[in-house]
């Protein structure tokens, strides 16, 4: 290799540090603003996430309430209506079964006896409209009966079977909800509701369900006082105006 091109090479070398240099105060103080505007919207995206934190645990927990499927009912949105279907369990031990599960009692429990999944049927005499399922399970209270996964069923019988959702559980303890929606994210029309219990805490065989509640949506209609007619009557026209 010639010193002509060598000494070329080194001018090159030097020339483009030299670019480097004098362009790494622009490339440093790009840096930082570029930092400084991450860090600004990482404060606003935090900011806004706790006001919306705040917002929905007013929204779903008032004072400090937790879950509870009877507030629910009360406030006039939803009804319960696992009166209205027939019940029956995969296997049950005996004084432990669909009538401790819908006591409403808290203390009291289904203990299935068989093989995984254990299975609660509920099936409806017509089509229902279903807007959530609620699930008492106490870990400290069974332990290793306590369900671990949850998977939940609808369809007109038992040979069509669609699994809607699958809940994994870690300790829980009080109310669990569990929403039922179709592909249009509406409540679920159907005759028949599964829950199926794949597994239990610590690998636990058997399962305690403590309560099962069954809600529904609550439709409010308004009827026009025009459609009902005009009154002829005397005595029926004495009421038609309120006073």
């Amino acid at each position: 290799m010639s010193k002509d091109t060598t000494r070329e090479r080194s001018e090159t070398f030097e020339t483009s540090e030299c670019q480097s240099l004098e362009a790494s105060p622009v490339t440093h103080q790009q840096l930082q603003e570029k930092i400084h505007a991450h860090l600004t919207s990482v404060s606003t995206f935090s900011r806004t996430f706790q006001m919306q934190m705040m917002s929905l645990n007013s929204t779903v927990r008032v004072s400090g309430e937790e879950p509870d499927p009877g507030r629910e009912e009360r406030s006039g949105r939803v009804r319960e209506v696992g009166n209205q279907a027939v019940w029956s369990l995969s296997s049950c031990k005996p004084g432990f079964g669909v009538e401790q599960l819908r006591d409403d009692c808290l203390d009291t429990y289904w203990q299935s006896d068989g093989p995984q999944p254990h299975l609660v049927n509920i099936q409806f005499r017509r089509k229902t409209t279903i807007q959530d399922v609620w699930i008492y399970a106490d870990y400290k209270a069974d332990e290793s009966y306590t369900p671990s996964r949850i998977s939940i069923r609808c369809g007109t019988h038992f040979n069509d079977l669609q699994e809607i959702e699958v809940v994994d559980l870690h300790e829980p303890s009080g109310w669990l909800l569990i929403p039922l929606k179709d592909i249009q994210e509406r409540p679920i029309r159907t005759y028949m509701v599964q829950i199926a219990v794949l597994s239990n805490h610590q690998n636990g065989r058997d399962t305690h369900m403590r309560q099962i509640k069954i809600h529904s949506p609550v439709v409010n209609t308004v009827v026009a006082v025009e459609c009902v007619g005009a009154f002829t009557s005397p005595i029926f026209k004495r009421y038609g105006v309120i006073r």
